[in-house]
């Protein structure tokens, strides 16, 4: 190439004025699509590799208007329905009395002072004879977190008695407040 074409082609095309700026715009256009073009690949490599992640599920539902009636009785039933489904899987005076029973029937000596203490086994024993409303409580979540610095690998059968009953209690003292129950609330705080 001889050098008046090129100083021809090179005065044809400034590098100042809009022309430039033009330029800039086309080459971050180009970028942003070369990158939504990688992006877009790499993203939908992972996704081929499991559909579960092509449906996200809904965590937020709004609250119906005050116009919306139906949407109202049909929110505050549905909630009716479940606090009494959860009222139903707290534990009454007998439940928690055959609790104790066998917890005291199973427990793992040596003691320690007056404390009874109980062996994870023997923990899960007592789990399959309480029966269905105490499964919650009897599980190895459960255990690590009542065990402490025993040297056999048990936990206190009164701490894990007490944590049973605060259970019960907390929702016992949620279910009243939000019934309006001051007469039941009382008596679970007496």
């Amino acid at each position: 190439m001889d050098w008046k074409e090129i100083l021809r082609r090179r005065i044809a095309t400034p590098n100042n004025g809009p022309n430039k700026k033009k330029s800039e715009q086309e080459l971050k256009d180009e970028e942003m699509d070369l990158f939504t073009k990688y992006y877009s690949e790499w993203k939908g490599g992972r996704k081929n590799t499991n559909e579960f992640y092509k449906t996200i599920p809904r965590f937020y539902y709004r609250l119906p208007a005050e116009d919306e009636v139906l949407l109202q009785k049909l929110r505050e039933e549905s909630r009716a329905v479940f606090l009494q489904r959860k009222s139903r899987e707290l534990l009454d005076n007998e439940e928690l009395q055959n609790l104790w029973f066998l917890l005291d029937k199973h427990q793992t000596p040596p003691m320690i002072g007056e404390e009874a203490m109980i062996n994870y086994e023997n923990f899960l024993t007592v789990g399959e004879k309480a029966g269905p409303k105490c499964k919650q409580f009897f599980t190895a979540k459960v255990f690590a977190k009542l065990l402490h610095t025993d040297s056999y690998g048990r936990i206190s059968i009164m701490q894990f008695f007490n944590y049973v009953m605060r259970k019960g209690d907390s929702f016992s003292l949620y279910l009243n407040s939000l019934s309006g129950n001051q007469v039941g609330f009382q008596s679970v705080l007496l």
